[in-house]
């Protein structure tokens, strides 16, 4: 029988922080779920199926700009946004501009499982989640709780993610998000689109937070992979040459990644980004800097 491989894991509860706010109660879920997460990989789950728990969970805390963390955009509409990739298959699945549903994350499996397309957006999105039966949201107002991150004195990054390699050496990513505070009506970040803020293949799986259009503009997440693949860098090289990229174009925020060899990279250059990790050894770190 062939020897099982190491397993890792990492998930993040968004970049930027409040330097006037702690951050204890977000620590000590984001632990939970990376205790959570450390015993499906032990017992043999998919990295596929921890990612999408672990930011389903996160989606529904309401700790994080995300889920039920979500604030309204500047039309007064709750509009999210969720993706997640299988690296094994570089199959995808991603929702934009998604209303009145509990799970965006879940809609975004969906996509992937249910049909032949990577993204579906706003209503097109609704219907089709409401066709697979998933949870919806029945009362907008009195579900959605913001997350106090989302902050005037501070641009919302809320947004949270997973990453893990499971026994099976496979490789997922899963992210979602209820985008900038106050954004526009119909404003899309780089969270649903493959390559920006999501991506896996058998190199790596990446989420990443921040001020999404700079992420867009550099293809953060994709880049990772990249620079590891045709210029040979190792993980935490590639990440850091990615969030150079996001800086040079005016941006900050972090990125999540899990290599091929359990190798993991957690970095940002913003001020601080929510996070905890499931080393190959399974020790947990959770920490906001």
């Amino acid at each position: 029988m062939a020897a099982k491989s190491k397993t890792a894991l990492v998930l993040h509860g968004g970049a930027g922080l409040l330097a006037d706010r702690s951050y204890a109660q977000e620590i000590t879920h984001m632990r939970s779920l990376a205790e959570e997460g450390r015993e499906r990989l032990k017992h043999g789950e998919s990295a596929l199926d921890v990612v999408v728990e672990i930011v389903r969970n996160l989606e529904a805390s309401g700790f994080y700009v995300a889920g039920k963390g979500t604030a309204p955009n500047a039309a007064g509409r709750y509009e999210l946004d969720a993706a997640v990739m299988k690296g094994d298959t570089r199959e995808a699945g991603a929702v934009s501009a998604l209303e009145g549903f509990l799970s965006p994350i879940q809609v975004a499996r969906a996509v992937l499982e249910r049909t032949p397309h990577v993204l579906l957006s706003g209503g097109g999105a609704a219907e089709f989640a409401r066709e697979a039966e998933l949870e919806p949201v029945r009362d907008p107002v009195g579900y959605y709780v913001p997350a106090a991150v989302a902050d005037d004195r501070a641009i919302a990054t809320g947004t949270v993610g997973c990453v893990a390699l499971d026994s099976e050496g496979r490789l997922a990513a899963a992210t979602s998000t209820g985008g900038t505070l106050r954004k526009r009506w119909g404003r899309v970040g780089d969270t649903p689109i493959i390559g920006h803020g999501t991506w896996a293949d058998e190199r790596v799986a990446v989420s990443c937070t921040g001020q999404g259009e700079m992420f867009m503009r550099a293809c953060a997440a994709a880049d990772v992979s990249a620079r590891m693949r045709y210029a040979g860098a190792d993980l935490k090289s590639a990440v850091q040459g990615a969030l150079d990229d996001v800086k040079r174009l005016g941006g900050d925020g972090g990125i999540i990644s899990v290599g091929a060899d359990g190798e993991i990279a957690a970095l940002y250059n913003s001020p601080g980004m929510k996070h905890a990790i499931v080393h190959p050894d399974g020790e947990i770190t959770a920490d906001v800097t």
